[in-house]
């Protein structure tokens, strides 16, 4: 009933946001293994960008901090904000990220965007929930896009590194839930390299945007304010990745990760009701294993309304697109799953079982 539950209240929550969502303050959540360059970009965005406000707060989820010139030993209480020139802030979170979140909620204004940087986090989820369902926290901020810093050179063999009964390693995870992948250092490796490392990234998660980067230069305005965690973000993923492909016998699979995006679409309008259920049975059993999940959905009954949903675990968040079915248009639903061991026949079957049939 969890799915149902978080729908509905969901559903409701879109419609608010569709009318003001100018005035929460965005927050993006940057993941990565140590070594991938996130403390440089921190440090440029402190120390040498004077184009953006930005609080960045530092949970430290490992042991090492930032940058000891900028982060005082001394930092017991998050209420010790450094301010830097170009007016941007920084702190280091140990304990309770509400606390944090919530002192700085009377100066939120004052920043354009807040990047949460988390180290040896490989699932998001848990911040993603607390910002979306605590009160404290939705009133003033919304989660604008998960970024992960991959260093070109190192994360092929962060992403082979295999892990007892088959689980996934860190990572996969981190690449899974990404919208934005920060490809980074690309400077150091070949152009063979780094082709065929975006080519893997992109069979495990293909609706997140690579950027390129060398010393952890980030085009800002790409990964801040960029709203690519809103259920909206669906309509951007490249139509051939709904397309079937089926392994032409010439091509050669070195490695299938454990990790996969899959794309379904199928053209109708959906039974609401059916749809409704296949989808808790589906979170049901398999909520640990789909990291990301998106969708576009014509259902029966609804008029031109155009639905959108899209997913952290058991997290979804569903409502009606900005954008209207235009006249004329073609129903296509299109549904994108990222996670483990999964079944694209299986999938595409069970939705389209969804499907409304004349009496």
């Amino acid at each position: 009933a969890n799915t149902l539950a978080t729908t509905g209240t969901s559903t409701k929550k879109a419609s608010n946001m569709a009318e003001e969502p100018n005035d929460l303050t965005p927050i993006t959540v940057i993941t990565g293994f140590l070594g991938a360059g996130k403390t440089t970009l921190v440090n440029y965005i402190l120390k040498e960008q004077t184009k953006w406000k930005i609080a960045v707060i530092e949970n430290e989820f490992g042991e090492i901090p930032i940058d000891d010139g900028l982060v005082a030993e001394s930092m017991d209480t998050p209420e010790d904000l450094i301010t830097m020139d170009n007016g941007c802030v920084c702190c280091s979170v140990r304990g309770d990220l509400v606390r944090t979140l919530g002192q700085l909620s009377s100066r939120r204004k004052d920043f354009d965007a807040i990047l949460l940087e988390t180290t040896g986090l490989a699932d998001p989820a848990p911040i993603v929930y607390t910002i979306q369902t605590n009160p404290k926290m939705s009133d003033h901020y919304k989660i604008d896009s998960i970024v992960c810093l991959a260093d070109a050179k190192h994360v092929t063999a962060h992403l082979d590194e295999e892990k007892p009964d088959g689980a996934i390693n860190e990572a996969q995870q981190q690449v899974a839930f990404a919208d934005k992948i920060l490809l980074n250092k690309v400077d150091l490796v070949t152009e063979k390299e780094k082709s065929d490392l975006i080519a893997r990234i992109k069979k495990m998660n293909n609706f997140a945007k690579i950027i390129e980067t060398e010393r952890s230069r980030a085009p800002l305005d790409e990964i801040l304010g960029a709203n690519s965690f809103s259920m909206d973000s669906i309509l951007d993923v490249d139509p051939e990745f709904f397309k079937d492909e089926t392994e032409s016998p010439t091509k050669k699979v070195h490695r299938i990760d454990l990790v996969q995006s899959v794309g379904v679409q199928f053209p109708g309008n959906l039974h609401a009701q059916w749809f409704n259920m296949f989808m808790m049975d589906l979170l049901k059993e398999r909520a640990a294993d789909l990291y990301r999940t998106k969708g576009l959905l014509s259902f029966q009954g609804q008029g031109n309304s155009k639905f959108v949903f899209q997913g952290v675990h058991e997290q979804i968040n569903f409502g009606p697109s900005k954008k209207p079915w235009e006249e004329g248009e073609e129903r296509l639903n299109r549904f994108v799953f990222i996670g483990k061991n999964l079944d694209r026949d299986e999938l595409t079957k069970g939705l389209m079982e969804c499907l409304y049939k004349e009496e």
